[in-house]
């Protein structure tokens, strides 16, 4: 199956999804979080897709546009083919589903980019920090984020 082909069958599916306009090196769709959980259970169980693996999860803070890019990318271990999923969040109020019930990889992936940008998972079997102490206050990897022991780059760029 071509890359057009995969992303029709997808949005056929899964309606509210569409092909990302974005430049990839791999076929990306785009879906909001309340039809994200519709979407990926037909990536992995429709026989056509058969997406076996989540290999990564991942965020991209979007200051300026004050959203998070979330991005899932998929791989059939039958089909050897692959797929980014996009998903954008208000960073005010960063929540969705977890996909931990599909691929269990995704409960330390969700655990890691809830620790480092703050993004909520509902229904996370246990959504809890993964690599920061309990008591660590704020999320990292926020552009916005701040801390007292930060250091500052030098003036002139440094060489």
């Amino acid at each position: 199956m071509d890359s057009e082909e995969l992303l029709n069958v997808l949005c056929t599916l899964e309606p509210e999804a569409q092909p990302s306009t974005k430049p990839s090196d791999m076929p990306t769709i785009e879906v909001s979080p309340n039809h994200l959980l519709s979407l990926m259970r037909q990536a992995r169980n429709n026989k056509r897709l058969a997406f076996d693996m989540l290999i990564l999860h991942t965020a991209v803070d979007w200051i300026k546009q004050d959203v998070f890019e979330l991005i899932y990318q998929l791989f059939s271990t039958r089909y050897h083919h692959k797929l980014r999923v996009l998903v954008i969040v208000p960073r005010d109020n960063p929540v969705v589903p977890t996909v931990s019930l599909l691929w269990q990889t995704a409960e330390w992936q969700e655990r890691e980019a809830y620790d480092m940008f703050g993004i909520l998972y509902d229904n996370h079997p246990d959504l809890r920090r993964l690599l920061l102490e309990d008591e660590w206050q704020g999320f990292p990897l926020r552009k916005d984020y701040q801390d007292d022991f930060m250091l500052v780059p030098p003036a002139h760029g440094g060489d």
